[in-house]
């Protein structure tokens, strides 16, 4: 791709994704299964449909940004045994920005340890969970990049390459839930400062590259560096649809006879939330069921994806 004008905005240069063609093979499989199986799959359509709108909502948020840059979407790469898959690498004239993508439901906080708490709530309750910090994730791609790169420099250039490249090289973490509520006050700075809605990328890119110091790059270097980064992105081998393929292939197991025994029920009317419906037992999302046989046969109720792990129930009143 040569460039002959100055850059208006933004160059997406790779922009396809392997979500895209992981969905393909889902909805296939769907087609075939039955059962619990059938739920299953469901539940990683939903999960894999929300990371793409994730996504798409980042896209947006920088094709709509008019900021001259080159947007690399999905890479994966390979460097001694280590792997990293970046959900956007992003080229401008003094900075690359390695974004993190989240689309979570609840409300994230990030407390002075720097752990990540969710909180969502189903009905009149609420419930608290840990999860794995996405800065943390987004640093070990960092790191990778930084040993792809520095391993084509001399050992006096790459020296002068490492003490520089988190001044070039920023990591970015993106909350595309629009509904989802950040409180990161009492983060310590450099952890608050990585952590940001989507609505929010454009002004963060913009006054990064404002700060004083930052060196500018020619368009050409900007357009090597995304043909490297291109070049050294590999189609991962992780079938990530395996699972439901045995599954399918294997005989499918018994529909439930009206609720699952053991069931935890809830509460509240599951109607009156139209959100995500949360499992009451052990907080993962619920899935709309009917009952096959037995004396609630006909019945709709909400049933935990986790099952036959979880069997928590929602009623339908």
């Amino acid at each position: 791709m040569a460039l002959f004008n100055k850059i208006k905005g933004p160059i997406f240069y790779k922009d396809d994704s392997e979500a895209e063609r992981q969905l393909e093979v889902l909805k296939e499989l769907k087609q075939t299964a039955t059962g619990e199986n059938t739920y299953a799959i469901e539940r990683e359509i939903r999960l894999v449909k929300a990371g793409i709108a994730g996504e798409k909502q980042v896209r947006f948020e920088l094709e709509n940004s008019h900021i001259p840059m080159f947007v690399l979407h999905d890479l994966y790469f390979e460097y001694q045994g280590l792997t990293s898959q970046i959900d956007y690498l992003i080229i401008t004239r003094k900075h690359q920005f390695v974004i993190e993508c989240k689309n979570l439901y609840g409300n994230i906080e990030i407390n002075s340890n720097g752990d990540f708490i969710r909180t969502f709530s189903y009905g009149r309750h609420s419930k608290k969970e840990g999860i794995y910090s996405p800065i943390t994730q987004n640093r070990r791609h960092l790191e990778l990049i930084k040993q792809i790169r520095g391993a084509e420099r001399n050992a006096l250039l790459r020296i002068v390459f490492e003490k520089y490249f988190y001044d070039n090289y920023r990591s970015i973490v993106v909350l595309a839930n629009p509904k989802t509520v950040l409180n990161a006050k009492y983060a310590k700075k450099e952890v608050r400062n990585q952590v940001i809605r989507a609505d929010q990328l454009a002004e963060y890119i913009r006054k990064a590259d404002a700060e004083p110091g930052a060196e500018s790059s020619s368009e050409k270097t900007m357009e090597n560096l995304a043909q490297f980064f291109v070049s050294i992105h590999k189609q991962p081998e992780v079938d990530y649809t395996e699972k439901f393929r045995i599954m399918v292939n294997e005989t499918d197991s018994d529909t439930s006879e009206g609720y699952p025994s053991g069931e935890v029920q809830g509460g509240a009317d599951a109607d009156s939330n139209p959100g995500v419906i949360i499992c009451p037992k052990c907080g993962a999302p619920m899935v709309r069921r009917k009952a096959a046989k037995g004396s609630n046969a006909g019945k709709e109720f909400f049933g935990c994806s986790g099952f036959p792990k979880c069997r928590g129930i929602v009623n339908i009143q």
